[in-house]
């Protein structure tokens, strides 16, 4: 079966990846206190990570439906989901050497493979998916607002460490350069997979319109986003870290 690609996704997706660079370009410029800036506590940086991670992942979900619609293969998807869990590995490794107090475990590679899993076998469940995602994404909240107080509190040691905090389900957030537990985001790629089931039912024109000029470069970079992913932030440290070395 014909596996077609559709350039205005991937724009989208390449969008998130540009937005995503320019985040992690100031924070390494933080880094090496080229500027000050609280990427931890600011709502502009928090929210703004959350932005980009909330695009990165609805472009995911989508993704997965229209292969879902074109067939693709157990074997097919197999093959992309070891890429992503191997580039997952190397992101442990390399924030290790970098912040081995704070190294990245359950980052958003780690969090996309264990959700792509997830979505794969229930992305035939049409409707239900929207309310899945909602529930999937209260749950964080109703899990810390339990965890603080109450008859669950005591839960809550348990469900912080770092053996069972991928879920989510937590009182406190880890200390870590980057967190993706499955809950909420897997809402967020459940409704992007609800989103691309729709889309391609009622207005499948929506993906395959033209391209507007200057947004092809996008629609490359989206084709790319995991090569890229893996590649922008060593690239940037180089570049922030021999200007900080200049200067």
């Amino acid at each position: 079966m014909t596996h077609q690609r559709f350039d205005a996704l991937d724009a989208l997706r390449g969008l998130a990846m540009v937005w995503m660079a320019v985040y992690h370009f100031v924070f390494d410029l933080n880094y090496f206190k080229l500027v000050t800036q609280d990427f931890y506590r600011d709502p502009f940086w928090t929210w703004q990570r959350i932005l980009i991670v909330s695009l990165f992942l609805l472009c995911a979900g989508m993704g997965q439906a229209i292969a879902t619609a074109q067939g693709q293969s157990w074997r097919r998807f197999w093959r992309r989901w070891a890429q992503v869990a191997a580039c997952a590995l190397l992101v442990t490794v390399g924030s290790w050497l970098m912040f081995p107090n704070s190294f990245i475990y359950f980052g958003v590679l780690h969090g996309l493979a264990l959700m792509l899993i997830v979505v794969r076998l229930t992305a035939h469940w049409g409707r239900w998916l929207w309310l899945l995602g909602a529930l999937a994404i209260a749950s964080k909240f109703i899990a810390e607002s339990l965890l603080q107080t109450g008859p669950f509190a005591s839960w809550a040691d348990i469900l912080n460490s770092m053996r069972w905090n991928w879920l989510g389900w937590i009182s406190q957030n880890p200390v870590t350069e980057d967190y993706v537990p499955l809950f909420p985001w897997l809402g967020v790629m459940w409704w992007g997979v609800a989103s691309g089931a729709w889309v391609l039912r009622h207005r499948p024109e929506w993906l395959a319109q033209p391209m507007l000029p200057g947004m092809h470069a996008l629609a490359g970079l989206g084709r790319w986003s995991l090569s890229y992913y893996l590649l922008h932030q060593p690239v940037l440290i180089a570049l922030v870290g021999g200007m900080s070395w200049l200067l």
